[in-house]
This record gives structure tokens, sequence and C-alpha cells, in this order.
């Protein structure tokens, strides 16, 4: 296996892990956002509005995270070949 072939592989994989990642948190924070943001606002002394708002700049930050450096690279990797 050529070393091209690896990094297709290395961010195909890394796509398809970030992205259930992704899902699962989502999917988490959908399901229990109530019990959630009141855990962490008492933690961290913030209203639940403030959690909640923090929770969708954490989701739309990591999206794009995966894009950037997950999927972007893989398509680029799976063109060249």
């Amino acid at each position: 296996m050529n070393s091209l072939e690896s990094l297709t592989t290395f961010f195909g994989w890394c796509s398809v892990i970030s992205t259930g990642v992704l899902f699962l948190t989502s999917a988490a924070l959908l399901l229990m956002r109530g019990l959630i943001a009141g855990i962490h606002a008492r933690m961290f002394g913030m209203t639940e509005a403030d959690v909640s708002r923090a929770y969708f700049q954490y989701l739309a930050q990591f999206k794009i995270a995966v894009i950037v450096f997950n999927l972007v690279p893989y398509i680029a990797l799976r063109m060249m070949a």
C-alpha cells in the first residue's frame, strides 16, 4: 500500500469516526438537553439559555472542523487517485 492510499484510508476513517461522534453528540443534546443543560449550568455558573447557545456554537464549530480537517482532505485525495 503506497502513501497516497494510506492517507486516503486514514482520512476516510477519520471522517467516519468524527461524523459518528458529531451525530452522537447532536442526538444526546437533542434528547437530553434539559438534563445536560441543567448540570452544565450549575457546574459553570451559567444560565441554561447561555448553555444552550454554547451547545449550538460547539456543534457548529465541530461540524466545520470535521468538514475542513477530515472530509475535504479525503475528497481531495480521492480525486487525486
